[in-house]
């Protein structure tokens, strides 16, 4: 729509109505230019999830601007928008945006331009005044249902991952009070596994010689149960055939 003569911008048929009017346009229009936070969407993002410096994204503001006659001015893209990573020192929740997130972002009273370009102390890139050009974007609202999270409640902690969960350091300790528990149908060791306390097995136990190392254990062992060495049978009851009495010792079983 065309504003009509006498009217332009947000102006409209009642802001010249009294001088109360007047003065009240005014003081709006300039209270309409101190940004303080906008809804965004993620429109791209320069990091995807690596251990590296944070990244920038760019944003589309959600909110669209009015005219006088309420037509909707849409905002453009804002540009290098750095993001906030929950980050001390170098230690780190890497959990980058992705194309699509809903998140605020929240406007700096000055120009943040020299700062963003050396990390340091530095003098605002220029005049202006809550801009949008100086957004930093917070993530996490209004979004979907997630399929890879970390959950708290009052029943605990719950970690999940549709593809695969890394852990990589050179000691990692499980203290668990009462019990440790791995519900899977196979767990893999590459080296050495050390048992210091009772070990159980319910299910039987199968194993492979490799590079002509076999297992060794020491200590006392307690089976309870039959055990099978090379097809022969070891328990109580177990014989060795052509043997005399007299003191002497067997062979071995053929």
């Amino acid at each position: 729509m065309v504003n009509p003569v006498g009217y332009l911008g947000t102006a409209d048929a009642t802001d010249n109505g009294s001088d109360y009017n007047a003065n009240t346009f005014l003081v709006w229009s300039i209270l309409a230019r101190v940004r303080t936070m906008q809804p965004c969407k993620v429109l791209s993002v320069t990091n995807s999830g690596g251990v590296a410096p944070v990244g920038f994204v760019s944003l589309q503001p959600l909110v669209n601007q009015l005219d006088g006659y309420d037509n909707a001015v849409p905002h453009g893209t804002l540009y290098n928008v750095p993001y906030f990573r929950l980050q001390g020192g170098a230690n780190a929740i890497i959990l980058d945006p992705q194309v699509g997130d809903i998140g605020f972002a929240g406007v700096a009273d000055r120009d943040i331009s020299s700062v963003k370009a050396t990390k340091a102390q530095a003098n605002p890139g220029s005049k202006r005044r809550f801009s949008m050009a100086d957004a930093v974007y917070f993530g996490g609202i209004l979004n979907g249902t997630p399929n890879q999270y970390i959950a708290f409640s009052t029943s605990g902690i719950a970690l999940l991952s549709p593809t695969q969960i890394t852990m990589t350091a050179p000691q990692i300790v499980a203290n668990a009070s009462t019990s440790f528990t791995v519900n899977s149908p196979q767990s893999n060791f590459s080296g050495a596994v050390i048992i210091q306390g009772l070990l159980s097995w319910l299910a039987g136990m199968t194993g492979t010689i490799l590079s002509g190392v076999a297992s060794t254990i020491t200590g006392a062992v307690a089976f309870i149960g039959t055990m099978t060495s090379n097809g022969h049978t070891i328990d109580n009851t177990h014989t060795h055939n052509g043997v005399q009495p007299g003191s002497g010792n067997s062979g071995e079983v053929n």
